[in-house]
């Protein structure tokens, strides 16, 4: 049976239910008040008569409500669940891979009105994790194809010489091949951190920070940049390896993305009544501010901003995206008035039992 029909016979039933009662209150009460005789103008009329008119009137009373309850019940049961045609409609569409349209049902806020507007949520949400899915796809192919199609440009130019000498043609394939794999395994740890698959433990996070910045320290170095570190112990729960990536690529971001000279880069860890923080600060190029909503796509690396030689995969603010995500925090990147960006990662607060 359909929901409607199954809600008709409900307030059916109840009504004629409600009309039984009703009509063996009136009976109880006419056996106790009514004398075995009564006298009427036109006659008398005993118990058992009254019983048999009073049984007439209320057997034509309960068809009454029979069929007042099922016309009536099919008529509001329609309009009660009207609103569910255009959610169902719109179910249908998505399933069909349509995720543009939404429901958007007028009315006031009621349980229907809840449910149409979370499914809106929903599609929302949908559409735009499908369409970064798509541009993360094309983007992937693309970095992909890239370091085969210069294999392949090698190898042809090393047959068409074959007296040429093969140490550069070597270390041109060995740095392409590099710079392949670590696409793939940069690929591979973002689906590891947007799949949650990663067992949770204590962290400091203020440990990861000063792992961080002595690893990459020769880095900074080189591109005439200093780290500075300070904070307090800072506990959280997680994946010690996957929090060490997201501090390092925030680092490394920060070293790379930086003045030609005489850069900076200011690391913080602090702890606030619910969440620990991070904080990576460094100086460089002035950004637009539509600019910083794109740093964390896939593949982003603000050529523009590159001061070194060292251009990386492309998915570093993706990485810590995409693990802040997994670990039910949030990242939020902002620019500096003087120039570079000043990125907060708020993770929850990890209490360490003694």
């Amino acid at each position: 049976m359909s929901v409607r029909l199954k809600l008709t016979l409900s307030y059916t039933g109840f009504l004629m239910l409600a009309g039984a009662v009703l009509l063996a209150a009136v009976w109880l009460y006419l056996l106790d008040e009514v004398p075995d005789v009564t006298a009427f103008p036109g006659g008398v009329l005993t118990r058992l008569g009254l019983a048999r008119h009073f049984a007439q009137a209320a057997g034509a009373v309960l068809v009454f409500l029979l069929l007042f309850g099922l016309l009536g019940g099919w008529l509001l049961a329609g309009r009660i669940l009207a609103p569910l045609t255009s959610i169902t409609a719109a179910t249908r569409m998505a399933a069909r891979g349509s995720l543009s349209h939404r429901i958007e049902l007028p009315g006031p806020r009621d349980e229907f009105r809840e449910l149409a507007d979370s499914f809106d949520a929903m599609l929302a949400q949908l559409e735009r994790h499908v369409a970064e899915q798509q541009r993360f796809a094309a983007n992937a192919s693309h970095e992909l194809r890239t370091p085969l199609a210069i294999t392949q440009t090698l190898l042809d130019v090393a047959r068409a010489d074959p007296n040429r000498d093969t140490g550069e043609l070597d270390e041109r394939l060995r740095t392409v091949n590099s710079r392949a794999i670590a696409l793939t395994e940069a690929l591979l740890l973002l689906s590891r951190a947007d799949q949650r698959s990663f067992t949770r433990e204590h962290v400091d996070l203020s440990l990861l920070a000063e792992e961080a910045a002595e690893t990459l320290l020769p880095l900074a170095e080189k591109n005439d940049v200093t780290i500075q570190t300070s904070g307090e112990i800072t506990p959280t729960i997680g994946s010690p390896a996957l929090l060490l990536q997201m501090t390092t690529n925030l680092v490394h971001n920060a070293i790379v993305h930086n003045l030609p000279e005489h850069g900076a880069v200011q690391v913080d860890t602090a702890v606030h009544p619910d969440c620990v923080v991070l904080t990576v600060e460094n100086t460089g190029d002035i950004l637009a501010p539509q600019a910083i909503s794109t740093l964390t796509e896939p593949f982003q690396r603000g050529t523009e901003r590159i001061s070194t030689d060292h251009v990386g995969v492309g998915l570093g603010l993706a990485l810590v995206k995409s693990i802040t995500r997994a670990h039910n925090g949030t990242l939020v990147i902002v620019p500096r008035p003087g120039g570079g960006l000043h990125v907060t990662v708020r993770l929850p607060l990890g209490r360490w039992c003694n």
